[in-house]
């Protein structure tokens, strides 16, 4: 075929034409974009008001005020907020600011009000108040190991000493940690694995399981799977078991009744189950009271994020386990920086004796019974012995 000459250069034309026109389309949008973002800016100094805190929305008023409380609306210290907005600050923040961002995120986890609320609340849209939290959540979980980490070797003696004067025995100077499951209510997934997230109280929630230390600070979180899982098969797909990360060798954590009793590859004490004698009632006494430290954790950190308490997260189940990771970071920050919660009392925790049914053990595992028994004898030896008798073990 032979080609036309004429026709190729009138095709040729035609393309450039399109293409100056598609990009002459193109700069008139930026233009008309630019000038609505302009009309709806009040310029003063140079710098668009839009930009920094409406003092005109009462919560931001409140925030405006450096003496007023911020602990009614935000449940934190202004300290804490500031610190956090120092922590999560970056050189390319902009559009509403790191100040608001922090402020939303702490007022929807606080109130565990829904977005559009929050929004009316700051003056601003549903669409980014949603956009506001995925964003600092993200940031807060890219910082998560900050304040979220594992003891090292010379902090686990300041550790056990705490749970001693817990359990009010020194029979638990090896206790390195208290680990227990926490629910925490979804909006379940609209697919056909509904129901693997109805737990056995007959509501949808996934599980938050943690180790806290002595004084209820989270030393581990591991957050996302269903509730119909039990206990300890979450424990043992968590990176703690799997990987024997902690407690490190001759330390051990305490545990309730759902939980295996193990010296290997975690050390890990439960109650007996049917005590049998005073000296297991007295080392189920003993456990208790080291033990309940977690379930406090639990209960101080659903009173402060009520977003975790009241209602099912507004969220996607895939976005909830951020959510929770940035609960467990705030509580936290909470702690270190002295915020006391005083009515974190009126939420009492919810789990105690509520544990599901124990679980079967697997194989590669050490069953820690013989330890729990030396520590029940030591709980039940006298606590001043005749030299003579300083050589047996009591069991």
């Amino acid at each position: 075929m032979v080609s036309n000459p004429h026709l190729s250069a009138a095709l040729t034309c035609v393309a450039i034409r399109r293409l100056l026109a598609g990009a002459m389309a193109r700069s008139n949008r930026r233009r008309r974009r630019l000038r609505r973002i302009l009309a709806m800016c009040q310029w003063q100094g140079g710098k668009g008001l839009y930009m920094q805190l409406n003092a005109t929305a009462p919560i931001l008023a409140v925030y405006a005020n450096p003496e007023a409380c911020l602990k009614k609306d935000f449940r934190v210290k202004r300290s804490s907020v500031v610190y956090l907005v120092q922590m999560l600050s970056s050189p390319k923040d902009h559009g509403w600011g790191q100040d608001i961002e922090v402020l939303v995120l702490l007022y929807s986890l606080a109130h565990g009000l829904s977005l559009s609320v929050v929004g009316s609340a700051f003056g601003i849209p549903k669409s980014t108040v949603h956009r506001i939290i995925k964003h600092v959540t993200g940031k807060i979980k890219a910082n998560l190991k900050t304040l979220i980490s594992l003891p090292t070797a010379d902090e686990l003696p300041e550790i056990a000493d705490g749970f001693c004067q817990l359990a009010k025995s020194p029979a638990f100077h090896s206790a390195a940690g208290a680990i227990d499951g926490c629910h925490i209510h979804i909006k379940p997934p609209r697919n056909e694995y509904h129901k693997e997230y109805i737990n056995y109280k007959l509501f949808p929630s996934i599980q938050m399981q943690a180790i806290c230390d002595s004084t209820g600070r989270f030393l581990d979180v591991f957050i996302g799977y269903p509730d119909a899982v039990h206990d300890a098969r979450v424990l043992r797909n968590s990176p703690i078991f799997c990987q024997a990360l902690f407690p490190p060798a001759g330390w051990f954590l305490l545990g309730d009744g759902g939980y295996p009793c193990l010296e290997k590859p975690v050390g890990l004490l439960k109650p007996y189950k049917v005590p049998r004698g005073q000296v297991q009632a007295r080392f189920n006494r003993h456990h208790a009271r080291a033990r309940s430290v977690v379930e406090r954790a639990f209960g101080r950190m659903k009173a402060r994020w009520r977003a975790t308490l009241f209602k099912a997260l507004e969220v996607s189940p895939s976005f909830a386990p951020d959510i929770i990771a940035c609960c467990a970071f705030l509580h936290n920050l909470c702690i270190d920086m002295n915020n006391v919660l005083e009515d974190a009392e009126a939420f009492p925790p919810e789990y105690g004796d509520q544990s599901p049914p124990p679980a079967a053990a697997c194989g590669q595992e050490s069953p820690g019974h013989h330890l729990r028994n030396r520590i029940a004898a030591q709980l039940s030896a006298p606590v001043q012995m005749a030299p003579h008798l300083r050589e047996h073990d009591y069991i």
